[in-house]
């Protein structure tokens, strides 16, 4: 009894030492190590089924985007899922798209949208995603979005990216004609397959971009 009773104040000592646990404030595990460890790109998958929702989303600057405006626009998209507090995954994929944007010149924003979606909008701010994209020398032509739950589960749901727990979302990067075609590459694809693909993309893009998806796998 005694042993029991004087375990209290070390147990209360190493709480108060944790700090508050408050919801969205505690940072989340991250992927597992060994899952980042391993950069092997996986086969493409053309022709991916992806539905693009009609939701609004905030962007890094807290500007409202609609989701199909922005993603089938009529120009190539690359798009990616992270989010801020993770150490493994996250930063090699926009480590990744980061060197698109470096490939793709003035291309990007003007000719090619990049895009990175939030799959833990309960902590990543429009200011979170910024400076996340400011370490990842993001320019004006990366989007980066989060929103309310419902709209981004909607979106990632839509786009082959939604998990029950975020922090196990699958790596992959979804490049777009603008028109409703797209490819998804999963793992970890290298900068010159993801270009490689938005310059096919390029080359026969439609003009006018569609309202739905529906390619079949």
């Amino acid at each position: 009894m005694h042993r029991s009773s004087s375990l209290v104040p070390a147990v209360i000592a190493a709480l108060l030492a944790a700090g508050p646990a408050r919801g969205e404030d505690v940072v989340p595990p991250c992927h597992a190590p060994a899952a980042a460890a391993t950069e092997t790109p996986a086969p493409a998958v053309a022709g991916a089924r992806v539905e693009v929702p009609d939701v609004e989303l905030v962007d890094q600057d807290g500007k409202a985007v609609r989701v199909r405006s922005l993603l089938l626009s009529g120009k190539p998209v690359v798009v990616s899922f992270i989010f801020t507090t993770c150490t493994t995954i996250c930063p090699m994929l926009s480590t990744i798209v980061s060197r698109v944007q470096t490939n793709l010149g003035d291309r990007a924003g003007r000719e090619v949208s990049l895009v990175s979606i939030s799959v833990d909008p309960g902590r990543d701010t429009p200011a979170r995603l910024k400076a996340y994209g400011a370490r990842h020398q993001a320019g004006p032509g990366w989007t980066w979005l989060t929103g309310g739950r419902g709209a981004v589960e909607q979106v990632l749901r839509g786009m082959g990216a939604y998990t029950s727990s975020f922090v196990d979302h699958p790596p992959m990067v979804l490049v777009g004609d603008g028109a409703g075609s797209w490819t998804r590459l999963n793992g970890f694809p290298s900068q010159a397959a993801i270009v490689a693909q938005v310059d096919t993309y390029a080359a026969g893009s439609r003009s006018q971009p569609v309202a739905t998806t529906g390619k079949g796998d």
